[in-house]
């Protein structure tokens, strides 16, 4: 087989890998705008947000240290003692139940009926005042985080397309653990959509507001749901993310990156999530192997958006979303 061949199957696997990650984001993208019509832009600092505090619960770090420090002039940092990642996972998902709810009591509940852009204004202020929370809460510092999953380079795969190709492929552990997590994850969404009453509560909201609170559906208590469900997505997220690159405050940055996967799958389409990152997981990789050798190369940065402004020309609901006709 072709050395180029080879090279390009290779890119592809890892582009594949890549888009996972983007699809994590997008989910929680996708799952607030379907229950609601929020397009929320704070869903990358609730993922940086989440993984600041699964760090800092972990290493038992003390809150808002460098403020008590700052007013008291104490030297308090650490309580002395370390969380096992699990028991601090689950502390972690008991804190973004908890900001669910708070951003549901304090801020949408006033803004019920609103117009849409004062919706999105609102999230975009609420992701500024996370992003600066977080910074208060847990310090700036760049933090490694480790909950057990492999890392580096499969050895088997390695070595088993060797011994096929004469070449062996470099598959993350992590990428593939993160695979193995979204199949999960994407699965339990669709059981959970489909096959509880609360996931019918939630489609019913998504498709009519007034019709749901007519059969006694409680819009606050969906609302508060479907944010903590974001927020366990957040977390999902904000770990992979964290334990491939650290967890840092350019991890908000990874919700830019999901507008495009929302452009291509659809604002309110779950698979359309998935299948919009792996589009683009695997088309800027194939398009960096492929042409940007001839055009200076960093094409990485920018195909996505390209990809995504081509689709709003052609197909601007997306692949999987609904297209929308209103009668003028």
């Amino acid at each position: 087989m072709p050395d180029q061949l080879l090279f390009a199957i290779e890119v592809t696997l890892n582009g594949l890998m890549a888009g996972v990650l983007y699809a994590l984001v997008a989910l929680g993208f996708v799952l607030i705008y379907k229950a609601s019509g929020i397009f929320n832009y704070a869903q990358g600092v609730m993922a940086l947000f989440a993984a600041l505090t699964l760090v800092g619960i972990m290493e038992g770090q003390v809150p808002f240290s460098h403020l008590i420090n700052a007013i008291f002039g104490t030297e308090i940092h650490h309580f002395g003692w370390h969380v096992p990642a699990l028991a601090a996972i689950i502390l972690t998902i008991a804190v973004m139940v908890v900001f669910a709810w708070l951003v549901q009591v304090l801020i949408f509940r006033h803004l019920v009926n609103q117009e849409p852009i004062l919706l999105f204004m609102a999230t975009i202020g609420l992701a500024y005042f996370l992003e600066g929370f977080g910074d208060l809460m847990w310090g700036s510092d760049i933090k490694k985080l480790d909950v057990g999953l492999p890392q580096g380079i499969n050895g088997w795969i390695d070595q088993t397309t060797f011994d096929a190709f004469g070449y062996g492929f470099f598959i993350d552990n992590l990428d593939i653990s993160a695979t193995i997590v979204a199949i999960i994850l994407v699965a339990g969404l669709i059981i959970f959509s489909q096959y509880t009453k609360q996931g019918r509560a939630l489609r019913a909201v998504a498709d009519d507001h007034q019709a749901a609170l007519s059969v006694g559906i409680s819009l606050n208590f969906i609302w508060v749901l479907v944010w903590s469900v974001a927020g366990f997505v957040a977390l999902v997220a904000g770990i992979m993310w964290g334990a491939k690159s650290g967890v840092q405050f350019s991890l908000s940055l990874i919700a830019l990156k999901a507008l495009p996967v929302l452009m291509l799958g659809g604002f309110t389409s779950i698979p359309g999530a998935i299948v919009g990152g792996l589009i683009i997981g695997v088309g800027e990789k194939l398009f960096e192997f492929l042409i940007g050798p001839m055009v200076g190369g960093a094409t990485e940065n920018w195909f996505a958006y390209v990809l995504a402004l081509l689709f709003l020309v052609f197909r601007p609901q997306g692949l999987f979303g609904e297209k929308i006709i209103e009668r003028v």
